[in-house]
């Protein structure tokens, strides 16, 4: 039985690796667990085993490729029972054989099985390209199929949007790994399944006449046949590579996300000089290009002026009974996880926000200018938040058990964090999310307010990698772009703290001067909320954190870039 090779995931933030060689050659014997190919990613270089024993029947990624892990990069066909070598039996999961050597497997959770769905490594190798439920994260082992962007028949795109899908931490869209036609849907929308799991056929050019029998569509009319399929011994078209005609000059050797960084912020990538193997830009190198120029545009959460857009999806009818969205879920049982783990208790001060309104009027159009990206009042406060964390990092630790990395109710130790992962909640017409901005203590002004802008941008348009929603120290969330005077946050686990930030409003208020002079003055005020896990952290620490943060705003004297 046919067994297909996958590009494994070499850890949490890998999403590609490069093929750079092939230890076998089509035709060759293999036994269970030979080198197979030699890999090479932005953090390891790793020899890939066989997961079964057999012949290796088909190459389809060629040496010097980068591609997306799981991928199918090769096929292995299995001897039959009772030739002379004895084969063990497949695993149900390809990646189970591939992982990285010094990651330590975790179990997997159970998860139903769909009614015929096969697992990627349980079903006849079809013959078109399988298109695979990703690994949207190192702990993530199922997804669901939340939307098809496409209906079978339908002709799609390399790196075209083909469908939605929704795991535990990450809504996405995941890309067509070829070009070619749609020709059979597996998974229908709603359905969970396994990580590796063949949810799609797409057939094209390495489609062989007849191999693939019509798919009924769901309703009930047959796909379109695929096109002729090359002959084995030529490579399949390889996601992750650019097709460009032969005279189009060095082929640029570079990803699907580094393709749609540059596409998303009209970046050339021949201006970019690729550190990757063979001279690949990697996704360091787009974004470290993105950091001199700046993003083309970005919009942040702009805690006096931002709006709530008007919804998207279908408006729920009087008396219907709608089943939660897995998004939905996932909140709910994180809500009750953390209101049962900590006791919350919550402090509110009210801050002289005017400096800063005033300063941002007068250098919100020279910043944007300047910089490429809009001058909102999330900046200020993360800063000023980030500044006061160093100050007091009690409000940046958790709480957990001796000797573990998770968070628990019988937690017995502080875990004193060494970076501040700000946590920056982002409303979503079908939800929320938190993406996370990692190392803040170590950006400017400047690094913040585009790591802001472009976080919240690609939330927004489900492009946010895995590991870009995970690690949280600290997190703000701004329910005053409602017009809500306050909010009364939950905290967002593992954190032991969450800042709420209310709307902006101009109030009368009374201003007393040195030799004690009252007068009324009219002053951009705004209420912030610290919800704070009060296991570790006490109301004096948090009132003096508070302090300081109120002073450090009310006070600003920092330069914006």
């Amino acid at each position: 039985m046919p067994t297909d090779v996958i590009m494994p995931q070499m850890g949490e933030s890998i999403f590609e690796g490069t093929i750079t060689k092939w230890l076998k050659k089509a035709g060759d014997p293999v036994q269970k667990d030979e080198p197979l190919f030699e890999i090479s990613t932005d953090k390891v270089d790793a020899e890939i085993p066989s997961p079964v024993a057999g012949t290796l029947t088909e190459i389809r990624v060629a040496e010097g490729a980068t591609v997306q892990v799981n991928t199918v990069v090769a096929v292995v066909s299995e001897a039959a029972v009772g030739e002379s070598t004895k084969i063990a039996a497949p695993k149900k999961a390809a990646s189970a054989a591939v992982e990285a050597p010094a990651r330590t497997e975790q179990p997997k959770p159970p998860v139903t099985p769909v009614a015929g769905v096969p697992a990627a490594s349980d079903a006849p190798a079809p013959h078109g390209t399988p298109v695979v439920m990703p690994q949207m994260g190192e702990s993530i082992f199922e997804g669901t199929i939340t939307r098809w962007l496409k209906k079978a028949g339908d002709t799609v795109q390399k790196d075209e949007p083909l469908f939605e899908i929704s795991t535990d931490k990450v809504d996405a869209e995941i890309p067509a790994p070829v070009a070619g036609t749609l020709t059979e849907i597996k998974v229908p929308e709603g359905a969970t399944v396994q990580i590796n799991t063949v949810v799609a056929v797409i057939g094209g050019a390495s489609a062989q006449p007849g191999a693939v029998a019509p798919a009924e569509q769901s309703d009930g009319q047959p796909a379109r046949a695929p096109a002729p399929k090359n002959t084995p011994s030529a490579p399949a078209p390889v996601a992750g590579e650019p097709s460009a005609p032969a005279a189009a000059g060095p082929r640029i050797r570079s990803s699907p996300l580094v393709r749609r960084i540059a596409k998303d912020h009209s970046i050339d990538l021949r201006e970019i000089s690729g550190t990757g193997s063979a001279g690949r830009i990697t996704k360091e190198d787009i974004l470290r290009r993105l950091g001199e120029r700046g993003p083309r545009e970005a919009a942040a959460p702009d805690a006096a002026t931002a709006r709530p857009a008007a919804p998207s999806g279908p408006i729920a009818i009087p008396g219907e009974l709608v089943p939660l969205t897995r998004m939905r879920a996932i909140i709910a049982q994180r809500m009750v996880e953390s209101e049962r783990t900590s006791p919350h208790v919550h402090t509110v001060f009210k801050i002289d926000m005017t400096r800063i309104v005033r300063l941002r009027e007068r250098e919100k159009a020279r910043f944007e200018q300047a910089n490429g990206v809009k001058l909102t009042y999330m900046p200020f406060i993360a800063a000023a938040a980030v500044e006061t964390l160093r100050k007091f990092p009690i409000v940046n630790a958790s709480l957990v058990r001796s000797g573990e990395g998770e968070r628990s109710g019988e937690g017995n130790s502080i875990r004193y964090h060494q970076n501040i992962n700000l946590g920056i909640a982002v409303a979503l017409d079908w939800g929320l999310i938190v993406p996370v901005v990692r190392q803040a203590e170590e950006r400017s002004f400047l690094g913040l307010a585009r790591a802001i802008a472009d976080l919240a941008e690609r939330a927004r348009s489900k492009k946010l990698m895995p590991d870009e929603t995970s690690g949280n120290t600290f997190t703000l969330t701004n329910p005053g772009i409602f017009g809500e005077e306050f909010g009364l946050p939950i905290i967002n686990q593992p954190d032991s703290a969450i800042m709420a930030i209310g709307a902006l409003k101009k109030e009368p208020v009374v201003l007393t001067d040195a030799e004690g002079n009252d007068t009324i003055a009219i002053r951009s005020m705004q209420h912030f909320c610290l919800g704070f896990d009060h296991r570790i952290i006490d109301g004096a620490d948090a009132g003096r954190f508070m302090a300081e943060f109120k002073k450090t705003l009310e006070g600003w004297d920092k330069e914006i870039g």
